[in-house]
């Protein structure tokens, strides 16, 4: 009897040694496995709001700068100056500059845009360099209300419907090319052109003498 109880007592001993093996293992194992399972990715962030409006708006500062520092780099006597007799004089592109952007932001607007005449009724630089500021000027408002949301929104120019983001890319893209005209000329006149007008980098030190 004692001897039956003694390995009844043994068995039960072993079952315990056995679960207890076999729980240990079973947690370590799923330890393992959480620590080795990769990490849900995060959500991606949302885009910043804007994005198409901002960078139209950013290129058209950076060429109102670039214009309206071209046209105040020209001396006055030069502003009659054209390479050729077929093309507008340095003062005919700052007007020209100036009266589209009358046109193509009036449009953005919805209302009927001033008929200025700059390039056709000024020739003065000081009247040229205040009409291309005042122009630019009202074109911000333009640009500065614009979303990405409102510059889907179609408009009729030139007879055709067109996104008013479209409208403002065409003139940028129209400010472009005739800073490009700018730069032109103030080259042929030894002038640097505005962007490329950058300071001289810092004289360093001299160095100092060992006593």
């Amino acid at each position: 009897m004692r001897e039956n109880v003694k390995n009844a007592i043994n068995t039960i001993k072993l079952v315990r040694t056995f679960v207890f093996v076999v729980l240990t293992c079973l947690f370590t194992t799923a330890a393992i496995i959480a620590q080795d399972k990769p990490a849900t990715p995060a959500a991606p962030a949302a885009p910043p709001a804007n994005v198409l409006s901002t960078a139209a708006k950013r290129q058209f500062e950076q060429f109102r700068n670039w214009l309206i520092a071209s046209a105040e780099k020209m001396p006055e006597e030069s502003y009659a100056y054209k390479p050729i007799d077929s093309v507008r004089s340095y003062g005919q592109v700052v007007g020209h500059v100036a009266d589209a952007q009358y046109m193509f932001c009036s449009a953005i607007r919805g209302e009927k845009g001033p008929d200025l005449k700059i390039e056709a009724s000024k020739t003065a630089k000081a009247d040229l360099v205040t009409s291309l500021k005042d122009a630019f000027a009202y074109c911000d408002k333009a640009y500065d209300g614009m979303t990405d949301t409102s510059g889907t929104e179609l408009i009729k120019f030139f007879g055709n419907d067109m996104p008013k983001l479209g409208v403002l890319g065409i003139n940028n893209m129209h400010n472009a090319e005739h800073y490009g005209n700018l730069v032109t000329y103030l080259r042929m006149k030894g002038i640097v052109p505005p962007s490329s007008d950058r300071p001289p980098p810092p004289t360093p030190a001299p160095a100092k003498k060992q006593d």
